[in-house]
């Protein structure tokens, strides 16, 4: 009887076309320690299971237990490729729920070094998407860049990733000297390297067989689960916080909004390249027109902001980062919501 139960289970497993994959909780393609169990039939993923795993860090607990300025590092550690970004959402939301009034001149400094941000997640992205697909020579040429940027913030902030790059109220210090001239030697060369990207991949017949009609997204299926950043766009979907609720010196800027049309992978990576053609374009207006001026607010001592909740969030390199934070007016929030 043991024997026919053991026989029947191997014809059964060998005529079963699908197979179980558990990718994670620390695989080289993840990047992090997501862990997501697949179910796949050949190279065609039919369903998949995810684990936040490692990655949940009780940061929001923590929070509870910190005064306001303390709680800052903990944001940029929630995606280190996004730090800048990160670090921005929390101190706005606390300026905005005690009425600050940030000086001009961070606001603009802020967009700058936000937009370099984004680039440097974009092209991280576009490393590993492309090592992970097997162009190997996109990874050397997309570090190569993101390796200009990093400089830039070792020299603001000094720290490459994980930067603590904002203070509520404005920022540790004004831009360091030469820090035009850094940021516009990178934006001039920035064009001809993006064109080197496109004629490397966009036409490459290897490339759209890996990435044209591949995990397909409609506008629809998008908005119903909640995607944001260049995930929804590529699905098109046009929304940008950046656009519907400007933050920072977004409102005094001019730029595009890119979309896909299929909601492919293909189109994701389009609409990635074109937001980096906007980030510097945003970067440029935001240098020409640079005010002079302080980059701290007023601020009193001890943080406490009125009694209250406040909903703030922004886009991301990824999509949108939201704050939700409930305040009881003592120097510790009751409650902070990622």
């Amino acid at each position: 009887m043991h024997q026919v139960e053991v026989a029947t289970t191997q014809e059964t497993l060998l005529d079963n076309p699908e197979m179980i994959l558990n990718m994670g909780p620390q695989h080289p393609s993840t990047h992090g320690v997501l862990r997501v169990v697949l179910r796949l039939d050949g190279e065609t993923v039919i369903d998949l299971d995810c684990d936040i795993g490692f990655l949940h860090r009780g940061m929001e607990k923590i929070a509870e237990h910190r005064l306001y300025p303390m709680i800052a590092p903990y944001w940029d550690r929630l995606d280190y490729l996004a730090a800048v970004s990160n670090g921005l959402v929390w101190v706005e939301t606390v300026e905005q729920m005690m009425g600050l009034e940030v000086p001009p001149r961070a606001h603009y400094i802020r967009t700058i070094l936000t937009e370099l941000n984004r680039i440097s997640s974009h092209l991280l992205w576009l490393a590993t998407h492309g090592l992970d697909i097997g162009s190997f020579t996109v990874l050397l040429w997309a570090l190569r860049e993101r390796e200009e940027i990093l400089k830039i913030f070792e020299q603001q902030f000094g720290a490459r990733l994980t930067c603590h790059a904002w203070r509520i109220g404005g920022m540790p210090s004004d831009a360091y000297e030469g820090f035009t001239e850094d940021v516009e030697r990178f934006i001039d060369n920035f064009p001809h390297r993006l064109d080197e990207y496109e004629t490397l991949l966009s036409e490459n017949r290897i490339w759209l067989g890996r990435t044209v009609g591949i995990g397909i997204i409609s506008a629809e299926d998008a908005i119903a689960i909640g995607l944001s950043g260049p995930a929804l766009r590529g699905s098109g979907v046009a929304w940008d916080i950046r656009k519907s609720r400007p933050y920072a010196a977004y409102a005094d800027m001019d730029f595009d909004i890119p979309v896909g049309e299929n909601g492919d992978t293909y189109d994701r990576y389009l609409v990635r390249l074109e937001e980096m053609r906007q980030s510097r374009r945003i970067v440029q207006q935001a240098l020409k027109n640079l005010p002079d001026g302080p980059v701290n607010a007023k601020i009193p001592k001890v943080i406490k902001p009125p009694v209250g909740d406040y909903y703030h969030s922004i886009e991301g390199p990824k999509g949108e980062i939201g704050c939700y934070l409930v305040s009881d007016g003592s120097s510790r929030p009751a409650r902070m919501r990622v």
